[in-house]
C-alpha cells in the first residue's frame, strides 16, 4: 500500500453522490481515489517546473557557449542566468492572470493550461537553433521561452497547492499537501541527475552540439502525461460548492478585492513565503556555487552533496507533512524559523571546514530545517484565504514574494559577500529571513484539522 492510499471504505451511494465527493449536511465526504489522483496530478506539474530548474542550473555553462558565445566564460554564465532570472520578473504577472482566472472558471481548467504552457516553453528550448546558426535570434528565442515558462509558473504553485488543499480531508491536508514539495525535490533531482549523467557520458563537443537538447525535449512527454492526469480530474469540491451557491457562473472578483480585501492575509503569506523561498533558494541554488567559488570546493562533490541532501529531504517530507496534521502547522514552521535563527551560523561554519563529512553534515542540517517549510507551506498557505479568492490572492502574494526575495537570493548574497568579504553572509541572510518568518507564524491562525475558510468541513469516508 502506498503512502497515499487509505483503508477507508467508500460511502454508500446516495442521490447526492458524485465522483468527486458526497455532500450531506454541509459536510464533504472525499473520494480517496480522486484525492490520490489530484495529489499526483498537482505534484507532477511542480516536478516538471523544478526538473527544468535543475536542468537549466546544472547545464548553464553549456547553454552559455551555445547561446552567448562571447568568448568570456563569466559573461556567458551571467547572460545565461540573466535569461533564467527573467522568468522571475513575469511570475507576478502570471499570478495576476491565472489566479483570478482560477477563481472565475475553476482550478482544474487553469492548471491544465499552465501545464501546457510550462511543457511547451521547456520543450521549445530544446528546439532553438544555436547562436552559430541564426545569430542573435537564438538568445532572443531563449528569452522568449523563459518568459513563457515564468508566466505559466505564476499560476502553477498557488493553483496546485489550492487544488490539493481543497480536495484533501481536513485531518490529512498536511500529509497530502507535502507531496507537492516531494514533487519539487523529485523534479530537481531528476533534472540535475540527468545532466550529471550526460556530462559524464558525453564529450564536451557532443554535449555542446546536441546533447544539451535532450533534457529539455523530455519535457514534451512529461507535459503530455501531466496534462492527461489533470484533464481526468473534476473540479475541487470547495470550488464546486462555491459555484453551486452562486446558482450560476461565478461573478468576476475584482483584482483590487483580492489585494485590498485580503491585505492582512497577503502580508502573512508574503512573510511565510519569504522565509520558505530564501532558505530554499539559498540551499538548492546558491550553496553549490558558494562551495566552488567561495570555498574552492570540488564542483562534482559539491553537486553530489546537494543532490544527497535533497534525497534525504524527500524521505523525510511525507512524515513531516503528517506531523503537521498531528501537532499543527504553526509549531512545525516555528521550529524551522527557530532552527535557521540558531543553527545557520554553526551549520555554515561546519560547511566551511571543507571536509566531505563536515560539508554533508552542515548541508543536511539546513536541509532538514527546510523540510519544516516544504512540509507545512502547501497546506498552510491556501488556508490563509477564503474559497472565493483563494487561487487569486495566493497567486499574487506567493509570486510577488518569490520574485522579490526568493529568486533574488543568490544574486543578493553574492553581492553581499563581494562587498563585505564576509563568507558568513549566507547565514546572516537566512537568520534575517527566519525573524520575518517567525513574526508571520506568530500572527497566523492554526489551520490543521480545520475546514478551509469559506468551505464546508471535509472528511474521509467511514
Amino acid at each position: 500500500m502506498s503512502l497515499l492510499e487509505t483503508n477507508s471504505v467508500p460511502p454508500s451511494p446516495s442521490p447526492a453522490h458524485s465522483p468527486t465527493a458526497t455532500r450531506a449536511s454541509d459536510v464533504t465526504v472525499t473520494d480517496p481515489a480522486l484525492v490520490r489522483r489530484a495529489v499526483k496530478a498537482a505534484a507532477l506539474g511542480n516536478a516538471m517546473e523544478w526538473f527544468d530548474f535543475g536542468v537549466y542550473s546544472y547545464i548553464a555553462v553549456t547553454l552559455g557557449k551555445v547561446f552567448f558565445p562571447s568568448g568570456n566564460p563569466t559573461a556567458q554564465l551571467l547572460s545565461t542566468f540573466g535569461a533564467f532570472a527573467a522568468a522571475f520578473l513575469v511570475r507576478p504577472l502570471g499570478g495576476m492572470v491565472f489566479g483570478p482566472l482560477g477563481d472565475r472558471i475553476g482550478r482544474q481548467k487553469v492548471l491544465a493550461l499552465t501545464m501546457i504552457m510550462m511543457a511547451a516553453g521547456t520543450f521549445a528550448i530544446g528546439l532553438i537553433p544555436s547562436y552559430g546558426s541564426i545569430g542573435v535570434g537564438a538568445p532572443l528565442l531563449l528569452l522568449a521561452a523563459r518568459l513563457v515558462q515564468g508566466f505559466s509558473t505564476g499560476g502553477e504553485y498557488a493553483g496546485a497547492s489550492t487544488f490539493i488543499a481543497e480536495y484533501a480531508p481536513d485531518r490529512r491536508r498536511g500529509f497530502l499537501g507535502s507531496w507537492l514539495e516531494f514533487g519539487t525535490l523529485a523534479g530537481y533531482i531528476g533534472g540535475a541527475g540527468l545532466v550529471t549523467v550526460m556530462t559524464a557520458l558525453l564529450s564536451t563537443d557532443d554535449l555542446t552540439s546536441w546533447g544539451w537538447r535532450i533534457p529539455f525535449l523530455i519535457a514534451g512527454p512529461m507535459g503530455i502525461i501531466g496534462l492527461y492526469l489533470r484533464l481526468r480530474l473534476e473540479e475541487t469540491p470547495a470550488f464546486a460548492a462555491e459555484v453551486e451557491k452562486a446558482e450560476a457562473n461565478r461573478p468576476k472578483v475584482p483584482l483590487r478585492e483580492m489585494v485590498t480585501g485580503q491585505w492582512k492575509a497577503l502580508l502573512l503569506c508574503m512573510g511565510l513565503v519569504l522565509v520558505f523561498n530564501v532558505t530554499d533558494y539559498m540551499l538548492l541554488s546558491y550553496m553549490p556555487s558558494y562551495l566552488t567559488s567561495e570555498l574552492k570546493y570540488d564542483e562534482t562533490h559539491g553537486l553530489l552533496v546537494v543532490l544527497g541532501v535533497m534525497a534525504l529531504m524527500m524521505i523525510v517530507q511525507p512524515f513531516a507533512g503528517a506531523l503537521t496534521d498531528r501537532i499543527g502547522r504553526r509549531p512545525v514552521i516555528a521550529a524551522g524559523c527557530a532552527g535557521f535563527l540558531l543553527l545557520s551560523v554553526p551549520a555554515l561554519l561546519l560547511i566551511r571546514q571543507g571536509s566531505l563529512v563536515a560539508v554533508a553534515l552542515g548541508m543536511a542540517a539546513l536541509g532538514l530545517l527546510l523540510v519544516c517549510f516544504t512540509a507545512a507551506m502547501p497546506s498552510a498557505l491556501p488556508a490563509l484565504f477564503p474559497t472565493r479568492v483563494r487561487y487569486g490572492s495566493l497567486s499574487i502574494g506567493f509570486n510577488v514574494s518569490v520574485s522579490l526575495f526568493g529568486g533574488t537570493t543568490p544574486l543578493v548574497v553574492t553581492a553581499l559577500v563581494g562587498a563585505t568579504g564576509d563568507l558568513m553572509m549566507p547565514a546572516y541572510y537566512m537568520m534575517a529571513a527566519a525573524v520575518i518568518g517567525g513574526f508571520a507564524v506568530w500572527r497566523m491562525t492554526e489551520s490543521a484539522g480545520r475546514p478551509l475558510p469559506g468551505s464546508a468541513p471535509s472528511v474521509e469516508p467511514r
